[in-house]
């Protein structure tokens, strides 16, 4: 993930608009999810040590997103984002303003409209950001606010998080042959769950340990917090009968958040593309797929879902 970053910010007087063009090392359908969702927007939106909550959400034509950023001392600064047009994969608009905890808009304070445009490159994918304002001062007051300092920390937030995700589900499998394991998340202590179920089994890591310190520095992105470099980006480790457990830490300190009871996912390997397209298909129905199964970067034949049932799933195809 060393391609350069496209971002450009404009802000246009003469017809009280704002256009940001940002590009992201990643396939449409994973930022389209990122600036769709709300669990997703909550890990980014905000800049940092503000955090973005999501009090309720409907992407739909008509349909809003209400939400509040949280300061650091817990302070909570109301907005909301009524969705007006939206073609999937493609674009979305809608008006974006501050409001109260009730969703009440604060007509005192500027706010505009917002017009999303999304495009696939190889690999990589364009977002087109245009802000339209009623008036020059309301386009003026919302610079002076931080605007462009708080949106450009928050689109390296996404990037941050882009990156994490690919690193996070990557696979050490060296043949075709089918396999089922089991995936675990950790807020910070996945080295610790790890050598306890390796002192209880008695059997050892495969490929070792490794680290977020070992993701190869990418001048694109921002460095990796120094506590966050000694926790575990992957490590597997047989149990019985040939089953893995696999696991990884999924730090705060990189937007994401760890629910218990719901860090757990039942990975399958199969043997062949089709076999993982049939699985896929027939597990996800009637439930809620997470990532659409696909080509991913690292190689693999990669989709992820809970079932109607509420049970997590990854598939993973991979050649050898």
């Amino acid at each position: 993930m060393n391609k350069a970053i496209l971002f450009n910010f404009l802000v246009d007087k003469e017809n009280k608009k704002i256009k940001v063009e940002r590009s992201f090392d990643a396939p449409i359908d994973l930022v389209w999810a990122a600036w769709t969702e709300a669990d997703i927007l909550d890990q980014w939106w905000a800049p940092k040590p503000y955090r973005a909550i999501t009090k309720s959400m409907n992407f739909s034509e008509g349909g809003r997103w209400h939400y509040y950023m949280l300061s650091p001392e817990g302070e909570k600064h109301w907005c909301l984002f009524d969705y007006e047009t939206i073609k999937p994969l493609k674009s979305f608009s809608g008006i974006d303003a501050f409001c109260d905890e009730n969703a009440v808009m604060n007509n005192s304070l500027p706010k505009s409209k917002w017009e999303n445009t999304f495009s696939s490159g190889e690999d990589e994918t364009v977002v087109n950001i245009q802000l339209q304002f009623k008036s020059l001062e309301d386009l003026e007051e919302l610079i002076k606010t931080g605007f462009k300092e708080g949106f450009t920390a928050g689109l390296e937030n996404l990037d941050q998080y882009i990156a994490a995700q690919f690193y996070l589900r990557k696979q050490n499998k060296t043949s075709n042959m089918a396999r089922v394991s089991t995936y675990v998340n950790f807020p910070g202590n996945t080295e610790e769950v790890f050598n306890f179920y390796r002192s209880v089994f008695k059997t050892d890591f495969i490929n070792g340990v490794q680290r977020f310190g070992d993701i190869p520095a990418d001048p694109n992105h921002p460095p990796v917090a120094d506590n966050v470099k000694k926790m575990v980006l992957h490590v597997e480790l047989p149990l019985l009968g040939g089953h893995v457990l696999m696991g990884t830490d999924a730090p705060k300190e990189m937007g994401f958040t760890v629910t218990q009871g719901n860090n757990m996912h039942i990975n399958l390997e199969p043997e062949s593309r089709k076999e993982a397209d049939r699985l896929f298909k027939e597990l996800s129905a009637g439930g809620k797929i997470e990532m659409p199964i696909q080509d991913m970067f690292w190689g693999a034949y990669f989709g992820s879902f809970t079932d109607k049932y509420g049970i997590n799933w990854m598939i993973n195809y991979q050649e050898k």
